[in-house]
């Protein structure tokens, strides 16, 4: 059924969430208040979500789904290799999440319970996992072709582990314009990629490096 308040999307429906969010220091108690706040219908609400929950996780999907049309836009980017694809998507997706980092960091950080407020990126993960899937060359799937499915499921797995590792560095990140993120991308990345030929070492102790030295000045 097509929505009755013409005024409304999807899009206008978040944002109008993450300002709530940030100006209230909480989230809504419920749809109803929610609507209620901004004077259209619970029925003009569930034309685009069933919950505020879903409302939450199609957040974090929207960033990946902005990013992608962002690289998309770019004549060069269909001819990238894959790890520089990958580059071009984390420099990307961070620079949308460092537009919204005040709602993000509230938004991950809401409760003492991390896992649960990690729980808004299960449809950012599944978008993610798509993503990787799809960036995936031809010739690479045809030298795994036997173990095609091992292959890219791990390569998937991998990529999402490595995104998480990336969003909880930038989230405790407190250097100018979160230089240390780009560097903590550049080589997390260069190091994935060895990993996967056999050859990682120098990047390993390159890395490892960095994440001493970054420990030790926390402390």
């Amino acid at each position: 059924m097509a929505p009755k308040n013409s005024q409304l999307s999807k899009e206008k429906l978040i944002s109008l969430y993450m300002e709530y969010t940030l100006e209230h220091n909480e989230k809504p108690k419920s749809v109803y208040l929610f609507c209620k706040q901004h004077h259209f219908t619970e029925a003009d609400f569930y034309a685009y979500f069933g919950t505020l929950e879903s409302m939450e996780k199609e957040i974090y999907k929207l960033f990946l789904d902005k990013t992608v049309a962002l690289l998309q836009q770019d004549p060069n980017y269909a001819d990238y290799d894959l790890k520089n694809k990958m580059l071009s998507f984390y420099f990307t997706f961070f620079e949308l999440l460092k537009a919204n980092r005040s709602y993000v960091t509230q938004s991950l950080n809401s409760s003492k319970n991390h896992l649960k407020d990690w729980i808004q990126l299960s449809a950012l993960r599944t978008a993610f996992l798509d993503y990787v899937a799809d960036i995936i060359p031809d010739d690479q799937r045809i030298k795994q072709e036997k173990l095609q499915k091992i292959q890219q499921k791990a390569l998937q797995e991998s990529a999402w582990i490595q995104l998480l590792m990336a969003l909880k560095f930038w989230l405790e990140d407190a250097s100018a314009n979160f230089e240390k993120t780009d560097i903590y991308i550049e080589k997390s990345v260069k190091l994935s990629f060895e990993l996967m030929q056999v050859a990682p070492i120098d990047s390993l102790i390159d890395f490892g490096k960095f994440m001493f030295k970054e420990k030790i000045q926390k402390k």
